[in-house]
């Protein structure tokens, strides 16, 4: 089932089912542009048989990155630089999405000590400051800014957009009734927590021409307590169907509850191990009939094809194992394969190691495969981990050299 193409509420055809979910690549420059190694990355995976790309975390304000290897798009972009990626994205015949995002109080402190949030309520990790709550201005200016950098998308020879509402960043915690504490038409109920990724998707729905893919990444559930909840998901996910987007990706999780970025050892159950998030997004398709695509754990075709013929998914959401063989969706397809690259399976527990030392490995992992071509297999977990900090860092400082 994975093999079949699926055609979105727009019209647009996507030749299989098989989805490069978003991985945040680190490596614009310091002008917060495309590289060639990023451009390289997406001919790999373009190439490699996928129907979808996603690109990474693509922040829509340069006051607010997720960290600064974020490539910005927005009106200072390198546009010819843009468009080589959306030409390299699509060269094998994948379809490819720009992910916009608005990193809100997830901003490190390094590159914005207060950044604007839906309330003054800081991130409880280190690095992070004290954010200030958005006023009108401020929602005006961001629901521009998402439209603004959709339209440049499309401008560029991207095939739509991703709004990014999921992971704790600004438009999840808008959602979280325990991060959003507002007292005004922002806050409170369901309807006003969701008002301002309602109101982006309608400005870039409106602003967008019809044939562009306007797709949302939504939690499951934030899994924190008094936080946005499964049952909250759905209600979203049926408000976003009717402001007109063509699918909804289900993951789960903030930077403070990393349940997207776990990882399961050998002894877990197939079951266990794999489509993390498909229990929470059975109820989800059952109130939809726009697509939805399940993000998290997959690794086998058999899980894979289940769960789109017992109706749980219908786009299969997979990050890690394009570093690991960015030519494995052919391969899948093709019966060459019966399951991708599942590395992290043979990692100690994530209890064992460093906070976020797999998804840094994984990350040092994806530099390693842009510069040279393929991963280093002989680079330990914790050796990874650090070579992620390290390059972070160094991002981080010729970021502000740049903006000194």
């Amino acid at each position: 089932m994975i093999a079949q193409s699926l055609t979105l509420p727009n019209g647009v055809v996507l030749k299989n089912r098989i989805v490069k979910s978003a991985m945040s690549e680190a490596l614009a420059d310091a002008n917060s542009n495309p590289t060639s190694d990023q451009i390289g990355l997406f001919e790999r995976w373009s190439t490699g048989g996928a129907g979808l790309l996603i690109t990474g975390n693509t922040p829509v304000d340069r006051d607010h990155l997720e960290h600064a290897g974020n490539f910005v798009l927005d009106d200072l972009s390198d546009m010819a630089r843009v468009k080589d990626l959306a030409r390299a994205a699509k060269s094998g015949g994948a379809k490819v999405l720009a992910q916009l995002a608005h990193a809100g109080r997830q901003t490190p402190a390094a590159l914005n000590p207060h950044p604007i949030s839906i309330s003054d309520q800081p991130l409880d990790l280190e690095g992070y400051g004290v954010p200030v709550p958005a006023g009108e201005a401020d929602f005006a200016d961001i629901i521009e800014k998402f439209t603004r950098s959709a339209l440049l998308a499309q401008d560029a020879g991207f095939d739509g957009v991703e709004i990014h509402a999921a992971h704790g960043y600004l438009l999840s915690s808008a959602l979280s009734g325990r991060i959003n504490t507002r007292q005004d038409g922002w806050g409170g109920a369901l309807e006003n927590r969701a008002r301002l990724v309602l109101d982006v998707v309608r400005a870039v729905r409106k602003a967008a021409a019809p044939g562009f893919i306007v797709a949302v990444k939504l939690n499951s559930s934030d899994f924190q307590k008094g936080g946005f909840d499964h049952h909250d998901s759905v209600r979203v996910a049926v408000m976003l169907e009717g402001a007109g987007v063509d699918f909804i990706e289900v993951s789960g999780g903030t930077f403070e509850t990393p349940t997207a970025y776990q990882h399961r050892a050998k002894s877990a159950s197939t079951v266990a191990r794999e489509g993390y998030f498909l229990d929470y997004a059975t109820a989800m398709k059952a109130s939809l009939s726009i697509p939805l695509m399940v993000t998290g754990g997959f690794r086998s075709a058999g899980v894979m094809n289940a769960a789109i013929a017992e109706n749980k998914t219908d786009l299969i959401g997979i990050g890690r194992p394009f570093i690991m063989d960015p030519a494995f969706p052919s391969k899948l397809i093709r019966g060459e394969i019966a399951e991708v690259p599942a590395v992290e399976r043979d990692f100690p527990p994530a209890e064992d190691l460093p906070r976020g030392a797999v998804l840094n490995w994984f990350c040092a992992q994806l530099a390693h495969l842009g510069q040279r071509g393929q991963p280093d297999m002989s680079l330990s977990v914790l050796e990874g981990h650090q070579r992620y900090l390290e390059s972070i860092a160094l991002a981080t400082r010729r970021l502000q050299a740049v903006r000194r």
